[in-house]
């Protein structure tokens, strides 16, 4: 999966550097003489006056950004009309650093605007504004709007409505209802002063001052604090993303679990990121919930242990090789069989054509030496340069690392970037054509993406098919508060691809060997309950055994507050049958703010 910080930081250089690029233009050549806030915010997501001209909007400054790109103050009006879907609030576009302060009384007149974060393609929900601003202070030292408070009460468990479909799939143009559905009520309080108390973080402080937290504690609770996300209607209402707009070194370093205890009030904004936001004027402090990193069991000398673990770009120049050896050794107890993702060539990102990765290996394996861990061997095959995604000039691959102490490893020669390994029949038991190899590389499914690696190993005798696999990211889909409900997930397309031809190369070895043990396992970047491991598990062949933990437990990566499952430990019916094995989704990254990747190793135990 591509990085989410090289996206995030790219699209951060091309956002809202100016209103009018990313705007939802409505032609109008009308004029607004003192016009009221709600009545520029209105009962829908998109302001009947977008594209005109406003005079004398009359409010108090509630919060002013001083920073980033998109800077300029909210402004409310105490005075609020009997309509509980037009908020009170809004944001004024400056552009440079506001001449106003908290407690200002002033009068905007500009033009207004619906600002899309992150751009019209993206899906995303407008944000209402007023941009090109005249602002005159009539007084300061007033009193701020109280803020409105929002609690598990106040939200209501329905996520969204379903869009007008002659509108595309759009809620623009929906009536807000802001009883029955969680985005109406939010989209109500847009821009308006709002408060949250005693709230528990869902979603790690991340690099840019952000984490997530919950007003509704119960709500799909993990076993650590966090909201898991067990379904397409299971979205978790009651998650919101905290900034600040206070200084980024003030801001503190939450774990999931943790709390942010009394009170956090400010705008409440809509972000690229996270969609509503409340942008604090007061944060409330952390009270620390004692979250720790995870320990596996040691495998028994009769079980073979099979991991995957992303290592989010990992290169020789890094300097996270010791913590992921650490990791190794005593989070995953130093598993036997062990597939990484994301392991780049010998220089990393320098694209000049290097795809080996034998130095990054090298370094890894002398890391986990030095922490008291096996010496591994390991497996893989080089990409053609540039052909498998991840980070320009990467050349990301799956890698086997495996003990030779516990486990050999079945060498055929042959494999390389470009071609197919094939199943025979050995003494009458499956066999690869080539070990280590690659499925169907030269499939359209696999175009700019990793190609699944397949080896076959041998442990006390008997022989495992072990296929590690890094789907297509999820990137260019929309997000759960996209202005498109449901929203499109457009990266499955090629994910079903994906889990197709994988799903096709375990039926060749069943259909050769029925009672061949098959695991197939890695960054699937889909959820456990998706069509695309649906279609991965086909009629039986494969079985996501994270479905064997309890639905608490049943996370790997946390995303905008959601604790969701990406990375998966597929088995084939041989393994499973009788329920010989057993799963651990090791907690180790994810919730945490101090992560060496983003996403949290899984692993399995059974008896061949």
């Amino acid at each position: 999966m591509p990085s989410k910080s090289s996206a995030r930081l790219a699209a951060l250089t091309v956002a809202a550097v100016c209103s009018a690029a990313s705007t939802v233009v409505i032609a109008s050549p009308a004029h607004a003489d003192a016009v009221r806030i709600h009545d520029i915010q209105g009962s829908t997501r998109i302001s009947p006056y977008a594209g005109q001209q406003v005079t004398d909007v009359a409010g108090i400054v509630t919060g002013v950004r001083t920073y980033g790109s998109s800077r300029g103050f909210w402004i409310q009006d105490p005075s609020a009309d009997a309509d509980p879907a037009t908020s009170e609030g809004i944001f004024v576009f400056t552009g440079s650093t506001p001449k106003v302060a908290v407690g200002d009384s002033v009068t905007v007149s500009g033009t207004v605007s619906e600002y899309v974060p992150g751009g019209t393609s993206s899906g995303n929900q407008a944000l209402t504004e007023i941009t090109r601003p005249t602002i005159t202070v009539v007084s300061s030292g007033n009193a701020v709007p109280a803020a409105t408070v929002i609690d598990a009460r106040s939200v209501p468990n329905a996520y969204a409505p379903a869009g007008d479909p002659a509108a595309k799939g759009s809620i623009n143009g929906l009536t807000l209802r802001p009883t029955k559905y969680a985005l109406d009520y939010y989209e109500s309080l847009e821009g308006m002063n709002v408060q949250v108390a005693n709230t528990r973080v869902v979603g790690a402080t991340d690099p840019y001052t952000e984490l997530w937290v919950t007003v509704k504690p119960r709500e799909n609770a993990s076993r650590h604090g966090g909201a898991v996300y067990g379904s397409y209607a299971s979205q978790n209402t009651g998650r919101l993303q905290i900034q600040s707009l206070g200084k980024a070194s003030d801001f503190p370093d939450a774990n999931v679990g943790d709390v942010l205890t009394g009170t956090t009030t400010g705008p409440l904004d809509y972000t690229q990121f996270g969609g509503y936001t409340l942008v604090a004027r007061e944060l409330g402090t952390l009270e620390q919930g004692g979250l720790e990193r995870e320990t596996t069991r040691k495998q028994r000398r009769g079980e073979l242990a099979v991991a995957t673990y992303n290592v989010e770009n990992l290169d020789p120049a890094d300097g996270t090789f010791d913590e992921h050896a650490a990791a190794i050794v005593h989070n995953l107890q130093s598993p036997d069989i062990l597939s990484l993702e994301e392991i780049q060539d010998n220089n990393g990102t320098k694209n000049d054509g290097t795809v080996g990765a034998d130095q990054t290996m090298s370094k890894l394996i002398d890391a986990i030496v030095a922490a008291g861990g096996p010496r591994y061997d390991w497996r893989s095959v080089d990409p053609v340069d540039g052909e498998d995604g991840g980070q320009p000039g990467g050349n990301i691959r799956n890698v086997f690392l495996f003990n030779p102490q516990r486990v050999s490893f079945t060498d055929r020669p042959g494999g390389d970037a470009t071609t197919a390994t094939g199943v025979t029949k050995v003494r009458g038991k499956a066999a690869l054509t080539v070990s280590p190899g690659r499925i169907d590389p030269t499939n359209a499914a696999w175009e700019d993406s990793r190609k699944p690696l397949v080896g076959e190993f041998v442990f006390r005798g008997r022989t495992v098919f072990v296929i590690a696999n890094h789907f297509a990211s999820k990137g260019g889909d929309q997000s759960l508060h996209a202005q498109y409900q449901p929203p499109t997930r457009s990266s499955e397309t090629q994910r079903h691809l994906q889990a197709t031809a994988v799903n096709t190369f375990v039926k060749q070895i069943l259909d050769t060997q029925k009672n061949a043990d098959v695991v197939t396992l890695g960054d699937i970047n889909d959820f456990e309950f998706s069509d695309t491991v649906e279609i991965l598990e086909g009629d039986g062949a494969l079985w996501s055994a994270i479905k064997s933990l309890p639905r608490s437990e049943r996370y790997s990566y946390v995303y905008q507050g959601n604790s969701q499952t990406l990375d998966q430990i597929l088995i084939s019916p041989s393994i499973r049958r009788g329920c010989d094995f057993e799963y651990d989704s090791v907690h180790i990254n994810a919730e945490f703010h101090d992560q060496i990747s983003d996403h949290d190793p899984q692993v399995l135990r059974f008896h061949p």
